[in-house]
């Protein structure tokens, strides 16, 4: 199984409509900021596409955190602003291991991170419009769960 984990595309959808062509994911999530492009970002994928509200989606309906199963994996999805995520990733991991998942999944501070904790992973795919990590390179996760159900993890750079 192949999953594509992006966040933070502001209405600048060009990259995003580009990785689901070329990945042909089993399943999209977007961690938010996706500024009104829900629909088109659902349409494109031909995948189920979990997104999440982010703190730039005004007037939005879409659901502030999501609880998902992927390969066996429980996933927790939010944005991650509620939880401090711009001074370190502990709150947020605190709060999962809280919740009993396996997986966050969050955005917000447009640099990637893959954090391997022996008690959960937390994951945030960086930003595909306006990149802040030291090569300012939009970035992106792949996540691939193995026949074994093993879970493999990549940031990627456009």
């Amino acid at each position: 199984m192949k999953v594509l984990i992006v966040s933070d595309t502001h209405r600048k959808n060009d990259v995003y409509l580009n990785l689901v062509e070329l990945h042909k994911p089993d399943m999209v999530i977007h961690c938010g900021d996706a500024e009104g492009a829900e629909y088109l970002l659902t349409e494109a994928a031909d995948c189920p596409v979990h997104i999440v509200l982010g703190n730039n989606d005004f007037f939005s309906e879409l659901p502030r955190e999501l609880e998902i199963e992927v390969g066996g994996y429980k996933v927790w999805v939010t944005h991650g602003h509620n939880y401090y995520v711009s001074m370190g990733n502990e709150t947020i991991k605190r709060e999962a291991i809280a919740r009993g998942v396996d997986i966050v999944c969050y955005g917000h501070t447009h640099r990637p991170v893959i954090d391997l904790d022996e008690e959960v992973v937390a994951l945030n795919p960086g930003s595909l419009s306006y990149p802040r990590q030291e090569n300012r390179r939009p970035s992106y996760i792949i996540m691939e769960i193995d026949s074994k159900g093993e879970r493999h993890f990549t940031i990627a750079y456009v």
